[in-house]
């Protein structure tokens, strides 16, 4: 069940932009510019096309910068550090944190639990906050399971209530959101034609390059970070993936990834390598990435049906890349060893 709400109104190695405009000539207009940055524990990657890049390019780093800030658990002043530690009562927080917070809850409601942003404290025993990994025992896992309570949470205009002893994390949210809320600020500042990388999320502005050709995307392959499955031809969307070749650590011989099923506590364990989620919603395509990598391939595709503004593309364990019909045309393999299905 969807937890209570009332609303006031309702280089990046997994994706690049391949061969944008060679040969475009002098044209200001088809003229590529570039940022980097490093925020939310990632490298990001803003290009922007043609006249007044540096306002672009400026607003979408303040913006970025701002949400990594105000959504970090552990920054003093955010705040979602500041609900975490009043949990158990009221506490005001930014429109951006109920939007991401909003979408989060959605997705936990529709995926039957698949996505929980109520996971923090079990993300901390895994020590994927800090990088001082350990294994934790099931027994500890089931007591920090045991005292969330997701359905519980309420969220009433600016103001969001949990039960006391909870803390949330929206890292599977957040850079979904800052990618479409950076481009929306380009947009804003005159911006026509961008594409940025933030990680493992791509979101376009502009349904086409400034030369009229798709946006192109590529597909990591995650058994060699430095290739790809295929590349997807796109408009203005997001493009999103998870894997556990992204973040993990190993242990006695074992590998343990950072994607953690909200079950069992443990990383997420099926027969998939890799999902990308591409639909026009950047923190909707964000938090679906990680609930359907939970979910497995079947559990993924049957989302995916019954979503017709969803597509994706998964790779298996055992050698499969599965592309969803609405990506079929604009999708071209690359990869060796894959057998390529389309659903």
């Amino acid at each position: 069940m969807r937890p209570t709400r009332r609303s006031c109104k309702a280089l990046c190695a997994l994706a690049l932009a391949l061969g944008l405009l060679a040969g475009c000539g002098k044209d200001p207009a088809m003229e590529k510019h570039e940022k980097q940055l490093f925020a939310m524990d990632t490298v990001m990657l803003l290009t922007v096309y043609g006249d007044g890049y540096e306002a672009a390019l400026d607003a979408a780093v303040d913006t970025i910068n701002g949400l990594a800030a105000d959504l970090d658990p552990e920054k003093e002043g955010g705040s979602l550090r500041t609900l975490n530690a009043g949990a158990g009562g009221p506490v005001a927080v930014s429109a951006d944190c109920v939007a991401v917070l909003d979408t989060a809850l959605d997705v936990w409601a529709e995926t039957g639990g698949a996505l929980d942003p109520a996971l923090y404290p079990v993300i901390k025993a895994w020590g994927f906050t800090t990088g001082e990994y350990r294994v934790p025992e099931q027994t500890e896992l089931d007591a920090l399971l045991a005292e969330k309570d997701t359905g519980a949470i309420a969220i009433d205009c600016s103001t969001v209530t949990m039960p006391a002893g909870m803390e949330l994390s929206l890292g599977a949210v957040a850079k979904g959101y800052a990618a479409q809320k950076a481009a929306e600020a380009m947009a804003a500042a005159g911006a026509e034609h961008a594409i940025l990388s933030l990680g493992g999320n791509v979101q376009t502005l502009g349904e086409t390059r400034p030369d009229g050709k798709p946006w192109q995307v590529a597909v990591t392959d995650p058994s060699d970070t430095g290739a790809y499955v295929g590349t997807l031809s796109v408009g203005q969307t997001a493009v999103v993936t998870s894997g556990g070749y992204q973040r993990y650590f190993d242990e006695d011989g074992k590998r343990y990834i950072h994607i953690l099923d909200p079950a069992t506590g443990r990383p997420a364990d099926n027969d998939l390598l890799s999902v990308t989620v591409v639909t026009a919603d950047g923190a909707r395509a964000d938090a679906l990435s990680t609930a359907l990598f939970v979910l497995g391939s079947e559990g993924a595709l049957d989302y995916a049906a019954a979503h017709e503004d969803v597509d994706l593309v998964l790779i298996t364990k055992d050698g499969r890349v599965i592309v969803t019909a609405g990506l079929r045309e604009g999708f071209a393999e690359a990869g060796e060893g894959y057998t390529y299905e389309y659903e």
